[in-house]
């Protein structure tokens, strides 16, 4: 201990104290490890002076001999920073191939309150429109909205009668038109017998419990012929809430001689149904079999304007809700014609008002000519009769024709 060099404590030392040379010990070198020397890392501080002391350009200059040499420590190359690990909220960057709708939709790293971006609802919006109205999405979106407008504006045509055109087309014809094909699978005959132009007159038998052989008759027509039938409905339609706007809305109007004859007169193609209440009311068990034919009220209509009379003849209706009873007493308090008992409804309640599937024929006869008759003869109760009877005859007849050439009832 005899060599060694004593610093009192308290003292500030010297750079390299410990050794009698100025330069740091080996053990000191690897101690401080890669990185920047000494002197780059004071020069990257930048120097405050200390409270109350001059500035730096006030002090005197310490000549480079006399300042004490500080340790150098050899620079060593910089490690390489690591990658940041990839974030699982960042979706993979989209592909050439891929849609781009579909790809621009990604998923962010965002607050709770951050909300959706305006880029994100676009893409959605596009890929939901793509999925509604296929591959020409854009000119059916445009007609859509071109439609809402109308709508909302008031910027369409009514007729005198309540008929909207567009809206039949549009909503109820796409509606009907899957139950025709699909459900029922109807087969429709003849109807090269309805006129392409001028008034006519289409006389139905009726059945089905619920009148949805109107329903099916309207459509199959629009579809064959591009014509619009106007129904002829009793006034029990009218009173009711909903279904008496979708009637006018759908071009059914009160059966009265006027409203008839001025349809026709105008060119339009009837539709009338001469059972009425009672055709679609009649047990299962009188299946097809005509009930009276009224007064004969849609002839004397078809004589003053001298239109032809279409007979038309419809086989499966029938057995869609095959009517098995019925309660007169609660249908009169309640100021209908009957209340329905089938097979499975009241029964199975909702669900027994899906009417089977049963397979349907329509044929549309041989036009009855009515223009060769005189002026007067629509005054006439006797040539009135004989046209009406005319009329039935021929329907029943192609209706026994149709149930012998079918093979089942649903097939």
């Amino acid at each position: 201990m005899g060599d060694a060099e004593i610093i009192p404590i308290g003292t500030r030392g010297r750079p390299g104290r410990g050794s009698a040379s100025g330069k740091p010990s080996s053990a000191s070198r690897s101690l401080a490890g890669p990185g920047k020397p000494a002197a780059e890392k004071r020069a990257d501080r930048p120097s405050r002076p200390r409270h109350g002391a001059r500035p730096a350009t006030d002090q005197p200059t310490t000549p480079a001999a006399d300042r004490p040499r500080k340790p150098a420590v050899e620079p060593t190359e910089p490690t390489p920073p690591t990658p940041p690990a990839p974030r699982l909220t960042e979706a993979p960057a989209p592909d050439a191939g891929h849609d781009p709708v579909l790809a621009a939709t990604t998923v962010r790293d965002r607050g709770p309150l951050a909300g959706i971006p305006a880029g994100d609802w676009l893409a959605a919006f596009q890929h939901a429109a793509r999925e509604l109205f296929g591959e020409q999405w854009e000119p059916q979106l445009a007609r859509f909205l071109a439609f809402l407008r109308r709508r909302v504006s008031g910027d369409y045509v009514v007729d005198e009668y309540g008929f909207d055109q567009e809206i039949t087309e549009r909503f109820l014809m796409t509606a009907l038109r899957p139950i025709a094909d699909k459900w029922f699978r109807i087969e429709v005959r003849g109807v090269d017998n309805i006129p392409t132009e001028g008034g006519a007159l289409v006389v139905s038998n009726h059945s089905g419990t619920i009148p949805v052989d109107g329903l099916m008759t309207m459509v199959s027509i629009h579809d064959h012929t591009g014509r619009f039938l106007r129904p002829l409905g009793a006034d029990l339609v009218f009173r009711m809430p909903v279904v008496s706007k979708l009637a006018r809305k759908s071009g059914t109007t009160l059966a009265c001689s006027e409203d008839a004859e001025r349809m026709l007169r105008a060119g339009e193609l009837v539709g009338v149904w001469p059972e009425g209440f009672k055709g679609i009311g009649k047990p299962y068990a009188e299946r097809y079999k005509l009930q009276r034919f009224g007064r004969g009220g849609f002839v004397s209509a078809a004589l003053r304007t001298g239109v032809p009379i279409v007979p038309l003849s419809v086989v499966g209706a029938e057995e869609i809700y095959p009517l098995v009873g019925n309660v007169p007493g609660l249908a009169r308090v309640l100021g209908i014609p009957y209340i329905p008992i089938t097979p499975f409804f009241p029964l199975l309640g909702p669900l027994g008002l899906v009417p089977l599937p049963s397979k349907w024929l329509l044929e549309f006869g041989e036009p009855i000519r009515t223009d060769e008759f005189d002026s007067g003869a629509a005054d006439d109760p006797m040539l009135v009769f004989d046209v009406t009877d005319q009329v039935r005859e021929t329907i029943q007849s192609t209706l026994y024709s149709l149930l012998m050439k079918r093979e089942s009832v649903f097939r």
